[in-house]
């Protein structure tokens, strides 16, 4: 069975992006920024601020999906 992508549109930085994530890692973001109160585009513009500062040579998505494996292996 093939796995969708879902799109989520935002402002980072005054630029409009979207992320197009499987819903299984939407679901483990969406977990972490109700739980820490955050709004999606405060949590990813942190994500992507991270993702400058540490030199990740791929781009957002990426970074986001190395970030939710890393988040269920401490837990």
């Amino acid at each position: 069975m093939p796995m969708t992508r879902i799109k989520r549109s935002v402002s980072l930085h005054g630029h409009a992006t979207s992320v197009a994530l499987e819903a299984e890692f939407w679901t483990v973001i969406d977990s972490h920024i109700a739980t820490d109160s955050l709004s999606l585009a405060g949590f990813l513009a942190a994500m992507d601020d991270a993702r400058v500062a540490e030199k990740y040579e791929g781009g957002l998505a990426g970074y986001l999906r190395v970030w939710v494996i890393r988040q269920l292996q401490t837990t």
